[in-house]
């Protein structure tokens, strides 16, 4: 509820409007998780709350960490469904990103990927993406003693896809009724939805925008990401173009490194020449994590800083990322609620 819903519903149960704006703030700045939360909040009120209004919040479930400081958290949410999120730690810079799902499982079944296996179950409300981000910052506070640096809807399910409550939800965690972000500090990952990277321009959205990528070519995208075969990638990097033409936004590329299968200098080649188009990009490669039952393997690291160097010396930005969490299998296309 916005807050003038709210004081029109508190003005119906007869409660002044000041209630309304004090349960507002815990409800989006204050991070409460039930009315008992809401200490300054009379316990008549809570209770006439409590029979009047549904509070759906996500509640900790697991919380794993990896030897390399990454923590992943899975959260039930109020139908029993279970989503997870993911802090990355850079201690040396007091820097963490924030990883945050979007859908509980994923309708898109990119072949390398846990996710798809699940298949989607629903969508996240804005709430439930929100509460992700706010516990991860909170995470992030109580751990390393310094707030969450950056935001990437990157974990479970196609961001794209579920587009009204994910734009809700950086809304919220952009304003200053909510965690004050600047969204130059967010970036939504899509697998590729022309149409939707064109709404999102027509949007004029602030925040970063990444490409799963994974493949420099048409025939080798369609064998991993069905997706691909109703997007191809000349219409992709014309609703890049659009984006960037409307927005000015950062577009980056991911690229997962795939042993002999998209790791050659003639996929970096191929790569460069992708990213020579309308708007300024920069690669970002990615090692392969292990999925049970897929049948690909990492690249061999010498190859891939090869293949990035290739891709540098051509002009092209690119960043060579290694995993991280990938022994509580958090790391990219892992998250699948497996304990």
């Amino acid at each position: 509820m916005s807050l003038s819903d709210l004081q029109h519903a508190f003005a119906e149960i007869g409660q002044p409007s000041y209630r309304a704006k004090q349960v507002y703030e815990w409800m989006w700045k204050l991070g409460a998780r039930s009315y008992a939360d809401m200490t300054n909040v009379p316990a008549a009120l809570r209770e006439a709350m409590s029979e009047v209004f549904t509070y759906h919040s996500i509640q900790l479930d697991l919380r794993q960490h990896s030897d390399d400081g990454t923590v992943k958290s899975r959260y039930v949410l109020h139908d029993g469904h279970k989503i997870e999120a993911v802090m990355i730690p850079v201690a040396k810079e007091k820097r963490a990103t924030g990883c945050v799902s979007s859908q509980v499982g994923c309708s898109l079944t990119c072949s390398f990927c846990a996710t798809g296996k699940m298949g989607r179950i629903r969508n996240l409300t804005a709430a439930e993406i929100y509460d992700q981000a706010y516990d991860t910052n909170k995470l992030c506070l109580d751990a390393l003693g310094y707030p969450m640096t950056n935001l990437v809807y990157m974990g479970m399910g196609e961001p794209l896809l579920n587009y009204g409550p994910v734009l809700e939800s950086i809304n919220r965690i952009t304003s200053k009724n909510g965690m004050g972000w600047s969204p130059k500090r967010i970036t939504v990952s899509t697998a590729g939805i022309a149409k939707m990277i064109r709404r999102l321009a027509d949007d004029k959205v602030k925040f970063n925008l990444a490409l799963s990528l994974h493949a420099a070519s048409d025939e080798k995208r369609d064998k991993i990401m069905p997706i691909n075969e109703t997007n191809t990638l000349a219409a992709l990097m014309e609703s890049l173009e659009y984006f960037y033409k409307q927005t000015k936004g950062r577009i980056s590329f991911e690229y997962i490194a795939l042993r002999g299968f998209n790791d050659t200098f003639e996929d970096a080649d191929k790569l460069v020449r992708l990213c020579r188009g309308q708007f300024p990009v920069r690669v970002n490669v990615i090692e392969y994590n292990p999925v049970a039952g897929v049948p690909f393997e990492r690249a061999d690291e010498h190859q891939v800083d090869a293949f990035a160097k290739r891709v540098r010396d051509k002009g092209v930005m690119i960043t060579v990322r290694r995993s991280r969490g990938k022994d509580i299998d958090a790391a990219c296309g892992q998250l699948a609620n497996k304990a």
